[in-house]
């Protein structure tokens, strides 16, 4: 990878379906590439208001702001910046609690083109209850309904992963990733 490359991905989708296993798995592997690289966690965890089902338009704008400012730190100090999830991803929950916000819009959208690959999970299984994200599957689903139509309103290409294929989605994201920062091919003489 050139020194100059820079490189941002986010794993996104709705919560309890395997994002944060999948940025630590694909860190992991980068970085036994000898890949530079920062990961960003799911801010959600550190929001001091409510969030899940009573989630607030207060509460999806700390959210929405921590995770830009989380990214804009990563991507000063690492080429390549692994999201545990996007704005994106945060903007919907804040939609399904108080609707579209337009004063967030452009935000929103200027931020989602700073993303170079944008890795849908899909859910395969309930939440499990880790003391904080929601349980409802309906309201997981309704995450992932939300994070979908995003994506096709927007026009926002995304690599989908195969919920039948689980064990390979480390491996899938990792090829393409590494297709992306491979330098380019020198022709021969």
């Amino acid at each position: 990878m050139s020194s100059d490359q820079r490189f941002k991905l986010a794993f996104i989708g709705s919560h309890g379906v395997g994002k944060t296993t999948l940025c630590y798995g694909l860190a992991a592997r980068l970085k036994a590439r000898d890949v530079s690289l920062e990961v960003v966690h799911e801010v959600a965890r550190q929001c001091p208001l409510p969030i899940n089902e009573a989630t607030s338009v207060a509460s999806q704008s700390w959210i929405l702001h921590t995770q830009v400012a989380a990214e804009i730190v990563a991507a000063e100090r690492y080429p390549v910046v692994v999201c545990d999830r996007s704005v994106l991803d945060n903007y919907v929950y804040m939609m399904l609690a108080a609707g579209r916000q337009p004063a967030l819009e452009g935000l929103v959208e200027a931020w989602m083109a700073s993303y170079d690959l944008l890795v849908m999970v899909p859910i395969i299984d309930e939440p499990t209850p880790d003391g904080l994200r929601a349980t409802d599957p309906n309201f997981q689903h309704a995450v992932e309904d939300g994070v979908r139509r995003e994506l096709q309103r927007r026009e926002l290409p995304a690599m989908l992963l195969d919920p039948e294929d689980r064990a390979g989605w480390v491996t899938r994201v990792e090829q393409h990733v590494m297709e992306k920062l491979a330098p380019p091919q020198l022709p021969l003489l």
